[in-house]
């Protein structure tokens, strides 16, 4: 059993405009510059009518990592991370996957872009699963407190920019 990641943004703007600074190919290589970590790339973008699909990848140094982690991986982290988003209606639906270079396990989330009292609301839902015996309960916990952190600090890239681009 994994551990559950569960975060909620909320933007002005309109769904489209929002859209953009989330999922545009201008603002995620702004936000992979500010956010990424070392060695973080645009790996690939494809956009065609209502659906996007991005490769990105973050990287973690060995000395930011927990001593548990550090203990069961050598080395520095790669971290992929694929999205894929779709219009469907008046919302934005998507899926997230990330694979972690050299731990096995992944974390798989649903992610909506849904228009609700003027706003618009991102949300994530998913779950981190890690396959190491002992240490995988802790070291899902960790990630997915990773994760959700990390959404908080794209929330808050995102909020800038969209004031920014207005």
């Amino acid at each position: 059993m994994g551990s559950r990641i569960e975060h909620r943004g909320e933007f002005d703007g309109s769904l489209d405009h929002v859209f953009t600074a989330v999922a545009g190919e201008e603002a995620l290589r702004a936000r992979l510059a500010a956010l990424g970590g070392d060695d973080a790339k645009l790996l690939a973008y494809t956009a065609e009518g209502d659906s996007v699909r991005y490769e990105l990848q973050h990287g973690i140094k060995a000395a930011k990592l927990p001593q548990a982690v550090r203990a069961l991986h050598k080395g520095d982290i790669i971290v992929r991370r694929t999205q894929t988003w779709k219009r469907s209606g008046d919302e934005y639906t998507g899926r997230s996957d990330v694979g972690v270079g050299g731990v096995p396990g992944e974390i798989g989330a649903s992610t909506y872009l849904t228009p609700k009292g003027g706003k618009v609301v991102f949300r994530t839902t998913g779950e981190v699963v890690v396959r190491i015996p002992l240490f995988g309960g802790r070291i899902e916990e960790f990630v997915s407190e990773q994760v959700v952190n990390l959404l908080r600090r794209e929330d808050e890239f995102t909020a800038q920019w969209l004031a920014e681009h207005a």
